[in-house]
């Protein structure tokens, strides 16, 4: 969900997207810019923090030119944790082959590593469904060496291709988010291919990489 909240962030005209661990980062960083320029948006443990704009990728059309400072439970936990990584892409199975062509640029022959953020440090089955349909994007531009858990996931999504609804929404995560009257947003990130935006980790902020990228 965070990487697809990501993705429609910025397809919807936001100007940057920066992740933070936690509540109480989010509302530190808010204190560096005006009011104006700011959208706070996040949740913890499947519920809309108090005060922050819902971060359901369907919702988010309040967001046009501003910063959005996103807190999620796991998703830009993870995104932290991968900093260190000479470039860091956020894909969601709503901008999967637009960042699939931003990895197999000519000049980024290295290993490509995907990061699933999982729901509090579990797997989760929506991560190894959406690996496994970035890795089939690759796959089509390029030949990749797999490991085991690369193959596991695109066996899995090759089951499912599909048929996303119907395994996220059996998932954990997915029964969460049903629980919690947000079964339409399952429908909504189910979407493939809808948003041509790349969003990319520069200085610690996610922006659109895909306007410096001639994608095939």
């Amino acid at each position: 969900m965070a990487t697809s909240t990501i993705a429609a962030a910025l397809q919807q005209g936001a100007t940057e997207v920066i992740p933070v661990r936690n509540e109480e980062e989010a509302r530190n960083k808010a204190k560096t810019y005006k009011p104006d320029e700011i959208a706070l948006v996040g949740e913890y443990r499947g519920k809309t923090i108090e005060g922050f704009f819902d971060p359901n990728p369907s919702t988010l059309k309040h967001i046009q030119h501003k910063t959005v400072i996103l807190s999620t439970t796991n998703g830009t936990v993870a995104i932290h944790n991968a900093e260190k990584a000479k470039h860091v892409y956020a894909a969601s199975l709503l901008n999967g082959e637009a960042v699939a062509g931003a990895v197999c640029q000519p000049s980024q022959d290295e290993t490509v590593l995907l990061v699933c953020s999982g729901s509090s440090d579990r797997f989760c089955l929506e991560d190894l469904y959406g690996a496994g349909y970035f890795i089939s994007c690759l796959l089509q531009l390029k030949t990749f060496y797999l490991t085991d858990a690369a193959k596991a996931a695109l066996l899995l999504y090759e089951a499912y291709e599909h048929s996303p609804v119907e395994i996220l929404k059996h998932s954990a995560v997915g029964e969460m988010l049903t629980q919690y009257g947000f079964l339409d947003e399952i429908g909504f990130v189910t979407r493939k291919n809808v948003y041509s935006v790349v969003p990319k980790v520069v200085k610690k902020k996610l922006v659109n990489g895909e306007e410096t990228i001639c994608l095939k």
